[in-house]
């Protein structure tokens, strides 16, 4: 079976149960045909009173896998690479466009609406989230309606 027939998206693959993070909403930005990079965006809960710290991303699809934010310097969007991402005690971070998110750089194939991928993530107490998440077409954002 490969990767994009799997049957399972991110939001039937979460934490495992005795974790406090829950993931949701999960996705890969599908990407046109000649790209390099891909990102990941997603909600993430922290159901514990303690803060969690995500350190670490991997995946296959990609030879490199990177935490970042996005700064604004005036008129300028910076994308810069972090070295964790702190989700406090009881609440919730959103990984989305122009934000926190993960950089998949050099994807090994483009990636297709409807496909999955195999993402872990790694917090600084040690526990790792294996999850498979949907590929999907963005265009948020994109494109302006003009009437």
């Amino acid at each position: 079976m490969t990767l994009s027939t799997l049957p399972l998206s991110a939001s039937e693959i979460t934490a495992p149960s005795n974790s406090s993070i829950e993931i949701t909403n999960f996705y890969a930005r599908a990407t046109p045909p000649n790209a390099v990079n891909s990102a990941l965006f997603a909600t993430i809960t922290n159901n514990s009173k303690q803060i969690r710290t995500l350190v670490s991303a991997s995946s296959s699809a990609a030879e490199k896998v990177e935490l970042h934010d996005v700064i604004h310097e005036g008129d300028v969007m910076k994308m810069r690479q972090v070295a964790q991402i702190e989700i406090p005690a009881e609440q919730t971070v959103m990984l989305k466009p122009g934000s926190l998110h993960i950089m998949l750089l050099n994807i090994n194939k483009p990636f297709n609406d409807g496909e999955s991928i195999k993402v872990t993530l790694t917090y600084a107490n040690g526990d790792v989230q294996e999850l498979i998440v949907p590929v999907k077409k963005v265009m948020a954002g994109m494109r302006k309606h003009h009437h």
